[in-house]
């Protein structure tokens, strides 16, 4: 058998999260319920079990779908530690984040050409913006009205200075109320994911390239090992982190030849977001280099029903790097709008945080994008869509500034 032409009794999954800041058990107990909510739609039988004692977080799982009898084991690659540090900043360092990030969007350019593209993500990436913005405007309107009433009640001094102080004291106060009930409101959270790129403007920061290193060794040990296929899970950010640690391995030819088969599945990519902003030479230089391997399926599934992503937008063409011999990713939709039933689809449609997940959820009509069939299936994800086509409705036009892949 070829590489991706094999049956799969036994697969390592590795799960690259986004810009998250929560304990990986969030991705275990994710998949437990909507593994078995699928399993239950579709007729077949899977089960999880937890690990405990391993250096890496993860679970076990037993898959019967489709007449084939697959055990996996899934490994979460966390940087959520790096995240939680990223997010350590006080108020007013957040607002300066905020002046930051929206000066070198719109000084290099890339908002308005990531407008080009699809309007969705980019009004979510305005969102925070607004969100704060509104939030200090209601501060600075109290300590206003406050410092007001004291200049009508006195014309002393000392009485207007106290309710400035006052005013102010309150001010600060309204302020910190909406970022103790930030896990509602996200703006503070996707302030900090905007603001983690832009920082470096696209370059990678020094611990998350030592983290990536460790994915990659992680990795390179599954590949050495006796499993029929490994397959490595990016969604959101870790979409683009997976991107460079494969071309990592790739480039340094740690994918052996006769090992097994081997696939990335991109979910809800964001990658246009770090890719357009000048500095991202790596990042661009591992999309054109893992565009064009033989040693490896890619898949990128979108749904424009996600507003939080850049939906059947190849990340390879739109960043302006697609080699002419570019053979990668095949981009496909979820098409919540029909796979998702018309109470359902009601129901989530404006909860645009929870339909960034969907991917990874389950479906009442599955087409033929099945989380829960590909990571516990019998198929290896080069098998399951070796006859698919790429969506007629993607988007491959290139409009990125900056192409360069060297700095």
């Amino acid at each position: 058998m070829t590489r991706s032409s094999r049956s799969v009794a036994t697969r390592r999954v590795f799960y690259i999260p986004g810009y998250d800041p929560i304990h990986p058990r969030r991705y275990r107990e994710l998949y437990r319920t909507e593994s078995a909510a699928q399993a239950a739609v579709s007729g077949y039988d899977i089960s999880l079990s937890a690990r405990q004692g391993e250096k890496i977080y993860g679970w076990n799982i037993k898959g019967l779908i489709d007449g084939s009898d697959v055990d996996t084991s899934v490994d979460v690659l966390v940087w959520s530690d790096i995240v939680r540090d990223s997010m350590n900043t006080s108020i007013l360092a957040t607002y300066v984040q905020l002046l930051r990030t929206a000066w070198i969007y719109n000084s290099t350019g890339a908002l308005w050409r990531l407008m080009q593209l699809r309007k969705g993500p980019v009004i979510a990436a305005l969102y925070p913006v607004a969100m704060l913005l509104m939030q200090l405007t209601l501060a600075l309107a109290v300590v206003f009205c406050v410092a007001a009433l004291g200049a009508y009640i006195s014309d002393y001094l000392a009485v207007r200075l106290a309710a400035v102080a006052i005013g102010g004291f309150i001010g600060w106060q309204v302020l910190r109320w909406f970022k103790r009930r930030d896990g509602k409101l996200f703006a503070y959270y996707l302030m900090h994911d905007y603001a983690f790129g832009a920082a470096t403007r696209g370059a990678n920061p020094p611990a998350l390239e030592t983290r990536m290193a460790e994915f990659a060794d992680a990795i390179a040990q599954a590949l050495g090992s006796d499993v029929d296929e490994v397959l490595v899970v990016g969604h959101s950010s870790g979409a683009h982190l997976g991107v460079s640690v494969l071309s990592d391995l790739l480039r340094a030819d740690r994918v052996p030849a006769q090992g097994p088969a081997f696939g990335f599945l991109t979910l809800g990519q964001v990658v246009p977001m770090v890719s357009f902003l000048p500095e991202a030479h790596r990042l661009r230089a591992d999309l054109a280099y893992l565009s064009i391997q033989d040693g490896i399926t890619w898949v990128d599934v979108t749904a424009p029903g996600d507003g939080c992503a850049f939906a059947l937008c190849d990340p390879v063409a739109v960043s302006g790097v697609a080699p002419p011999n570019k053979r990668w990713p095949l981009v496909i939709s979820a098409a919540f709008t029909q796979t998702l039933s018309a109470a359902r689809w009601k129901e989530l449609r404006w909860r645009f945080f929870r339909l960034h997940f969907q991917y990874l959820c389950a479906f009442d009509r599955p087409g033929d994008y099945d989380y829960f069939r590909i990571t516990a299936g019998g198929l290896t994800l080069g098998d399951r869509y070796a006859d698919r086509t790429a969506s007629k409705s993607r988007i491959e036009r290139p409009v990125n500034r900056f192409t360069s892949t060297v700095p």
